[in-house]
């Protein structure tokens, strides 16, 4: 891999993770990102290039301006509820944004995509653990752009134009061990860092979005994976490639489900804080249960997720809310969202 990676969304929870990664590994990198959701501190490695995937102009550029290898691809709006309401947002960024993006690949005859896909492209599966031959019924635009996405990709692939691998992930979660970086959206929406938002104080208190659900405790059941184990497996999907392997679709999570009450509870034993939980109905498009069967994914790249206990990742992520509360201040964000 002696040319540079692209890293599209760079400056993002995910992509500042795998920056890290690739400068662990000293892989050269070009990160590319239009700070409309990520942070510039957070980029840490690599040459820094603010642009859109919407401006075909700026990518062609970039593509003429750097000799890239293979591109990892973060870039994109991943809010269920923000999709439900704004599906036009999701449709231009996540499809149209990936296409130019694929266009400037093959105008520059780079072949090697690693893409950043997701669980929701399965909707609301029946099993228990989901394979990834389930059948693909995505119930908000979000999974429904991803899974557009996945099938564009397989359609440039077809005509020799592309070799991918799309990784579906379940629920990232916590932060770099070292706590150099970590997750910091805003508005924050994921379970985890806003449990532990509540539990430093700078969020008054969690609601919980139905109670009724068909599982053990009545609440969502997910699979969360460490991003550090996320960011391991883009690698070995990229070397995997690299090798001349054939494209794949993999699901990456830890084949474990944990409830939204089990998370609130393993926060409350890490933190050695109790906060305020407030039930509340259901939301729509949220699925009863994801966890995933990554077995393809041990097999075929040798992955193994390495932080995959819920206790170490809710640590890694506490250790990263007590920096950001020092930055920010312990005062009241807000009522909690899971």
């Amino acid at each position: 891999m002696a040319k540079k990676i692209l890293v599209t969304g760079g400056a993002g929870y995910i992509g500042s993770h795998m920056l890290k990664d690739l400068k662990a590994r000293g892989l050269a990198c070009v990160v590319l990102d239009d700070l409309s959701t990520g942070y510039a501190e957070n980029i840490t490695h690599g040459e820094f290039v603010k642009a859109s995937l919407a401006d075909p102009s700026a990518l062609g550029t970039l593509f003429a301006g750097h000799d890239i290898g293979a591109v990892i691809h973060f870039a994109g709006f991943s809010l269920v509820g923000e999709s439900v309401t704004q599906p036009e947002k999701y449709w231009r960024n996540n499809l149209i944004g990936t296409k130019n993006l694929l266009d400037a690949m093959a105008r520059a005859g780079v072949r090697r995509l690693i893409f950043s896909s997701t669980a929701a492209v399965y909707g609301r599966p029946d099993v228990s653990l989901i394979p990834e031959d389930q059948p693909l019924r995505p119930v908000n635009p979000y999974g429904a752009s991803k899974l557009a996405v996945e099938m564009m990709l397989a359609d440039y692939a077809g005509a020799g134009l592309l070799d991918f691998t799309a990784l579906r992930y379940f629920n990232a979660a916590g932060a770099d061990p070292e706590g150099e970086i970590g997750e910091c959206h805003d508005p924050e929406t994921h379970l985890i860092p806003l449990v532990l938002q509540a539990a430093s104080g700078r969020r008054a208190k969690i609601r919980v979005f139905g109670d009724d659900y068909d599982t053990p405790d009545g609440t969502c059941l997910r699979d969360y994976i460490h991003v550090t184990d996320l960011c391991a497996a883009h690698y070995l999907a990229l070397q995997h490639l690299e090798g001349g392997g054939e494209s794949l679709h993999l699901n990456l999570g830890t084949g474990a489900g944990y409830s939204v009450r089990e998370v609130i509870d393993c926060s409350r034993r890490v933190t050695g804080r109790d906060f305020t939980v407030e039930a509340a109905p259901r939301r729509a498009g949220d699925p009863p249960r994801l966890v995933a069967d990554s077995a393809r994914a041990r097999d075929i790249l040798g992955w193994k997720p390495g932080r995959a206990d819920l206790e170490t990742i809710i640590r890694d992520a506490w250790n990263w809310e007590k920096k950001l509360g020092q930055k920010n201040g312990a005062g009241k964000a807000g009522e909690g969202e899971t």
